[in-house]
């Protein structure tokens, strides 16, 4: 599954850098996650790091996009042109 930012967001500033996919990024009023672009991380770390850096635990599982972890591994290696 990607991960969403709900609209709990301050605008920290602190998710943006951590995202080694560059999914995240400034929307109109939150920051925004690229469903796309987002792996949880899967290929890079063990656990999401915008998810380990929010101050206010606003970054849960997007429900609208459901993936198993081969999936986000697929995902992954087609980001990273190692498929």
């Amino acid at each position: 599954m990607a991960l969403m930012i709900t609209d709990e967001c301050i605008n920290c500033d602190v998710c943006e850098p951590e995202c080694p996919n560059g999914a995240i990024y400034q929307g109109e009023e939150i920051y925004e996650i690229d469903p796309d672009k987002c792996t949880e991380c899967v290929g890079h770390f063990d656990e999401p790091q915008c998810q380990q850096v929010c101050p206010v635990d606003c970054i849960p599982l997007d429900p609208g996009h459901s993936e198993t972890k081969d999936q986000l591994m697929e995902k992954f290696l087609k980001l990273t042109g190692k498929a």
